[in-house]
C-alpha cells in the first residue's frame, strides 16, 4: 500500500510536470491519466483484477495523446507481474493477452499513421513490438515463477501440518494403549494379591482364638502376598520412573502357574493343577505374561465370588495350534463375575488374548460353577 501511494505520486508529479510544458488543459489530462494508470497499484493485492481492468482503461484513453511516454506505463509489467502472481488463473493468462494487445496498439502509437494502415510496417515498429511483448513476457514469467513457489511452499507447510497432526494422534493413541495396560496390570496384580489378603486376614482373626500357630502360618502367607504383589508395583511403575534405578525382575510367564497355584492354596482354595501335552514351539514372552494374567484373574475370581468350600482345577492343554487354557470351579460365582473390577477384569482378560489373535470365554457352566476358557495360538513365522 504504501509502496503503491509513493509510485502514484512520483508518476503524477512528473506527468504533471511534462504535461504543463505543453499546456494548461494538455497537463490536466496527463495527470487524471498517470492517477488511473499508477492509483490502482494501492490495492493491487487485494483487488488484483479491477486493478487491471482500470489500467487497461486508462492506458486505451491514452491513445488519443499519440506518441507520448508517461512514467506511470511502468504499472504495466508491474501488474502483469501482480496478476500472475494472485490472480485466478484464467484473469493471469486474460492479462497477459491484454499485455501483448497493448504492446501492438502502443507500437501504432508510436509510430502515428501506422495505425490506420497507410504505411507499411516498418523495421522500427517490428523492433518496438518485441521489446514491448518481452517486457511483458518476462514480467509475467517472474510472476508465474513466484506464483509456483508460494503455491509450493503452502503446499509442504499443509504437509508438515498433518504430519504434525498425525503425530500427535499417534501420541495420544500410544498414551491411551499404554494406559490401558498399565490399568489392566495394576487390576491383576492388586485384585489377587488383596483378594488373598483379605481371605487369609479373616481366616487369621478366626483361627487365632483356637490355634495361634494357625494365624502364625496365615500371616506368613499374607506378609507373601503383600510382599510379591509389592515387587510387581515397584516393577510396573518402575517404567515411569526414568531419572530412578528400578527393579528389573522377570515378567511372570507360563513357568511361575504353579507358584501362583500354590498361593491359592494357601489362601485356603482348594485348586488342581495339570498339564498335557508339550509345546510345539514356544510361546512369545508378551502371550506367556497373558497366559499367567488369565490364570490369575480366573483364580482370584474364584477366591472372591466361589464361596469357602469351592474347589477349582487349573488345566494347561498343548495342542498343534497352541495353548488351551481352562480354569474352573464348582461355586457359587455365575453371574457375579462380571462386575468385578468395574468391568476391568474379563474385560482386560478378553483385551489381552486378543491382542495374540487368541479366544476367550467366560460364563456358567451346565452343572453349577464357572468357567474361563483361553485359547492363545502359535505366532506365525
Amino acid at each position: 500500500m504504501f509502496a503503491g501511494a509513493l509510485y502514484t505520486l512520483l508518476c503524477f508529479t512528473a506527468s504533471v510536470g511534462l504535461g504543463f510544458g505543453v499546456g494548461v488543459g494538455f497537463g490536466l489530462s496527463i495527470a487524471a491519466i498517470a492517477i488511473l494508470q499508477s492509483a490502482p497499484l494501492m490495492v493491487r493485492r487485494r483487488y488484483p483484477w479491477a486493478a487491471t481492468i482500470t489500467i487497461a482503461i486508462a492506458h486505451i484513453l491514452q491513445l488519443f495523446f499519440q506518441g507520448v511516454f508517461l512514467p506511470s506505463q511502468v504499472s504495466v509489467p508491474l501488474m502483469i507481474y501482480t496478476m500472475a502472481i494472485y490472480g485466478k488463473r484464467w484473469q493471469s493468462f486474460a492479462t497477459l493477452g491484454l499485455g501483448f494487445l497493448g504492446a501492438i496498439l502502443a507500437t501504432f502509437n508510436i509510430f502515428g499513421p501506422g495505425l490506420a494502415g497507410n504505411d507499411p510496417i516498418t523495421f522500427d515498429m517490428v523492433i518496438s513490438f518485441v521489446g514491448l511483448s518481452l517486457v511483458v513476457t518476462v514480467a509475467w514469467t517472474f510472476g508465474d515463477l513466484a506464483r509456483s513457489r508460494r503455491q509450493t511452499l503452502s503446499a509442504l507447510r499443509a504437509h508438515a501440518q498433518r504430519l504434525e497432526n498425525e503425530r500427535l494422534i499417534e501420541r495420544e493413541l500410544a498414551a491411551s494403549d499404554e494406559r490401558n495396560h498399565i490399568a489392566r496390570e495394576m487390576h491383576d496384580i492388586v485384585a489377587h494379591s488383596l483378594s488373598v489378603i483379605i481371605t487369609q486376614a479373616d481366616g487369621a482373626r478366626y483361627a487365632a482364638a483356637q490355634d495361634p500357630n494357625i494365624a502364625i502360618e496365615t500371616l506368613k502367607t499374607v506378609s507373601d502376598a503383600g510382599r510379591s504383589s509389592l515387587r510387581e508395583m515397584r516393577r510396573l511403575l518402575g517404567v515411569l520412573r526414568t531419572d530412578e534405578e528400578t527393579e528389573h525382575r522377570p515378567l511372570p510367564s507360563l513357568s511361575d502357574i504353579p507358584e501362583l497355584v500354590e498361593m491359592a492354596v494357601k489362601s485356603g482354595l482348594e485348586v488342581s493343577y495339570e498339564t498335557q501335552g508339550s509345546p510345539r514351539r514356544s510361546l512369545p514372552t508378551g502371550a506367556e505374561l497373558t497366559a499367567y494374567r488369565c490364570v490369575q484373574e480366573a483364580i482370584t475370581n474364584v477366591i472372591k465370588h466361589a464361596g469357602p468350600q469351592a474347589k477349582s482345577t487349573v488345566s494347561l492343554h498343548w495342542s498343534n495350534r497352541g495353548l488351551d487354557i481352562k480354569v474352573k470351579d464348582d461355586g457359587a460365582c455365575a453371574g457375579k463375575v462380571e462386575i468385578d473390577g468395574a468391568g476391568q477384569g474379563l474385560r482386560g482378560l478378553h483385551e489381552r488374548v486378543a491382542l495374540y489373535d487368541g479366544t476367550s470365554t467366560a460364563g456358567p457352566l451346565p452343572d453349577g460353577g464357572f468357567c474361563v476358557s483361553v485359547f492363545i495360538p502359535y505366532t506365525e513365522d
